[in-house]
């Protein structure tokens, strides 16, 4: 049923839950899947937050992109111990959804397995999850794991 499985990271405990789901799922029907990690554009908020510093944004983003490697590794070595085909991409934005529904797009994909972290903040209320803006653009299904 499905081929190509786009599983998005943050790192956490959940994403990584739902990255062995998709893994099993694509084992089950003989898938592949993508891991993807958006990092944020730490230009945008270095400059919003007034002090532009070189060496500070430089360091920040050395660790983002560390970061990235670490949680797309993660997904890389669960795919590779159980046999199924991965690729990773990293992308960087403010708005991590759009670049998970440009990678699924992109790359073919016709499943979405992410999580939810069900956080109840005022500022999530106001800015909405970022699996809540997959859900409404994404084209293909989306699968949330809890």
């Amino acid at each position: 049923m499905f081929k190509h499985i786009l599983v998005p990271t943050d790192g956490s405990d959940r994403s990584e839950q739902a990255a062995r789901f998709a893994v099993d799922l694509a084992k089950l029907h003989g898938a592949r899947v993508t891991g993807i990690h958006v990092v944020p554009d730490f230009h945008l908020m270095i400059a919003y937050e007034g002090a532009f510093d070189p060496a500070t944004e430089e360091k920040i983003e050395r660790e983002a992109l560390a970061k990235a490697e670490d949680y797309l590794g993660f997904i890389r070595g669960v795919a590779q111990e159980a046999m199924v085909p991965c690729d990773t991409v990293r992308a960087t934005s403010d708005h991590p959804y759009d670049e998970i529904v440009k990678a699924a797009e992109q790359r073919g994909c016709d499943l979405i397995v992410m999580t939810s972290h069900g956080r109840r903040s005022i500022m999530s209320m106001l800015l909405g999850s970022e699996t809540r803006k997959v859900l409404s653009h994404a084209k293909i299904p989306v699968l949330i794991v809890r």
